[in-house]
């Protein structure tokens, strides 16, 4: 499996907020827009502290960029533990890019045991909500978790995946 940049995470991270980001309301979509340009501008300080109030009334976008600040330790003391809280709440509610950042510490074992086949459900599940490149491309990392599992195990992360309903926190 390759190892991604910080710039590149953050790129794809940002990548697919936006897309979620369209339902927002005008307002609320401006502060994520703050924070996103806080992280381009590598003010994680500033970022984080943007995201905290957002991730914590339930916005999946502030939780997946929380998640990835903790997972990279930008702004925030680095905890892969907390950086799968936050992916999970984000996760659990849809959102792609967070459901992929989860299958990577699931199938690592970074904050998480480590679980190739609650990877392989995260991963189906975050394959499913991309699109064109990143989609390409989060389907050649799913398939190299696969590589590592039993039939068994494919099957029933597959059976996880087809059971999951998003849970929105708001």
């Amino acid at each position: 499996m390759r190892k991604r940049t910080g710039a590149y995470g953050i790129a794809a991270l940002i990548a697919s907020v936006i897309v979620g980001s369209a339902a927002l309301s005008p307002a609320h979509a401006l502060t994520v827009r703050q924070g996103v340009a806080a992280l381009e501008r590598h003010d994680y300080t500033a970022a984080a502290a943007i995201f905290v109030p957002m991730a914590q009334h339930g916005d999946p976008n502030a939780q997946a960029y929380l998640g990835l600040l903790y997972s990279k330790g930008y702004g925030v003391p680095q905890n892969y533990t907390v950086a799968a809280l936050w992916y999970r709440r984000a996760a659990e509610q849809g959102h792609a890019g967070a459901q992929y950042e989860l299958g990577l510490l699931y199938d690592r074992g970074f904050g998480v045991p480590q679980d190739v086949v609650e990877a392989e459900k995260w991963l189906i599940l975050a394959t499913a909500g991309a699109n064109g490149p990143t989609a390409e491309d989060w389907a050649r990392i799913r398939d190299a978790v696969r590589t590592k599992m039993t039939r068994g195990q494919i099957a029933k992360a597959r059976f996880r995946a087809i059971q999951w309903l998003p849970r929105h926190e708001r």
